[in-house]
């Protein structure tokens, strides 16, 4: 049944446990493993997981370590950044991929994400280039302060140096309490900071040079914004996609007739029918 919802078990190389949630159709026409927003745990996509595999997609929804299913919680002594996401968790949940269809014709896996899923989404697609030809982003789009129209640009600055030493202050930023996230560990906030303040992807620890990786991702790329989403307006998903160069993108931006919703950054997951649809379109 396209619509019955499954979990494995999963660990990451350092020991980091998680449930990959999972809806998987009948003879299913590609997968997708997708990256959650910042702070959201997987379970919250469920309704987009269905509503994508009525259409034969099997979709593998990524946990974010710290969140839902995840075993550990970020604290004054439990701490991470980008490196241990994309060193230690994303590959465990690639691997039930790679177990589930070991030998993809190059349009069968899709990654993508929402938000802070949707960069590292392509992040990840660049250190993996050999399985990951077809990008899904949904109100994404880089940090990068220059990206977003005045007033807000010129405020962002102070927030990517303030946020970071609150969390470093406090051990973790306390995200839900300032409407940001959920809670969240100060490295992860550090890194995230640093890509708004400089437009480049790094991550501390890591010695790769992801924005060279970047540049060598192919295939396409179907980018998806809401109209009113001040967190994701379309100069960022524009300066995202601008590191792409060999990915051929189209965007879409909704409105809320269109979704039958408010159009700003979180409500569309609960009625996820128009964006299912504006995703597929690249694929059919």
């Amino acid at each position: 049944m396209s619509g019955d919802v499954g979990s494995t078990a999963l660990q990451a190389g350092d020991g980091h446990c998680f449930e990959l949630l999972h809806v998987i159709p009948d003879s299913p026409r590609a997968r997708l493993l997708w990256l959650p927003a910042l702070g959201v745990a997987a379970r919250h996509y469920l309704p987009l997981a269905q509503a994508l595999a009525a259409h034969s997609i099997a979709v593998y929804l990524h946990e974010w370590r710290g969140n839902g299913s995840s075993s550990l919680r970020p604290s004054r002594t439990q701490d991470w950044g980008y490196r241990q996401l994309l060193e230690q968790d994303l590959p465990a949940s690639q691997g039930l991929l790679a177990r589930h269809d070991p030998q993809p014709d190059g349009r069968r896996w899709i990654i993508g994400g929402h938000s802070l899923g949707g960069q590292l989404a392509c992040v990840h697609a660049g250190r993996a280039t050999a399985h990951f030809t077809q990008l899904w982003l949904v109100a994404s789009g880089t940090p990068w302060w220059r990206s977003f129209p005045p007033p807000r640009a010129w405020l962002l600055p102070l927030a990517y140096r303030f946020l970071p030493w609150l969390a470093l202050r406090q051990g973790v930023l306390h995200g839900r309490r300032l409407g940001f996230g959920g809670t969240e560990a100060r490295g992860l906030i550090s890194d995230w900071a640093k890509v708004g303040l400089s437009n480049r992807y790094a991550a501390a620890g890591m010695d790769e040079d992801l924005e060279r990786q970047l540049r060598g991702v192919r295939g396409r790329a179907q980018a998806v914004l809401m109209a009113g989403d001040w967190l994701a307006p379309t100069g960022s998903m524009q300066a995202l996609l601008a590191k792409l160069p060999r990915v051929d993108a189209t965007l879409a931006v909704l409105d809320a007739a269109t979704l039958g919703t408010r159009a700003d950054h979180f409500s569309w997951m609960k009625s996820p029918a128009a964006v299912s649809e504006a995703l597929l379109r690249s694929f059919e």
